[in-house]
């Protein structure tokens, strides 16, 4: 099973901005639809809340809490699907993960969870 790579995360004040990458190494990232997922505060076996999606042809899907802050895009020339996270707020605090899943309504999860990284706002 596949596992797929996190990074970007860090310690942000209210308001500013950070930006997530997600990388698949050894595998094409480009023939699959790419969430992202939230746990706050990690925990085995909690479940991880969807936060955004982009589908193979760049639909972009985002849940209500970070609808018009967030945006997530895909480079395939760098195998590469990033999360733009900006006007970040306290609640916004979680580990979090990206997995590659059969599409953004319903799915299933077709990779590995990975270690995630943490966003941390705070003042």
């Amino acid at each position: 099973q596949v596992q797929l790579v996190e990074s970007g995360g860090g310690l942000v004040q209210p308001g500013g901005s950070l930006r997530l990458s997600c990388t698949a190494p050894g595998f094409t990232l480009d023939n699959y639809t790419v969430g992202w997922f939230r746990q706050a505060p990690p925990a085995p076996g909690k479940e991880h809340e969807g936060v955004s999606c982009v589908s193979v042809d760049g639909m972009t899907y985002y849940s209500e809490f970070v609808k018009g802050r967030f945006t997530v895009s895909r480079d395939n020339a760098e195998n590469t699907v990033y999360l733009e996270m900006k006007r970040l707020k306290a609640e916004d605090t979680g580990q979090y993960y990206c997995a590659a899943i059969s599409g953004c309504s319903t799915y299933i999860y077709l990779s590995d969870w990975g270690q995630g990284t943490q966003v941390t706002v705070s003042s």
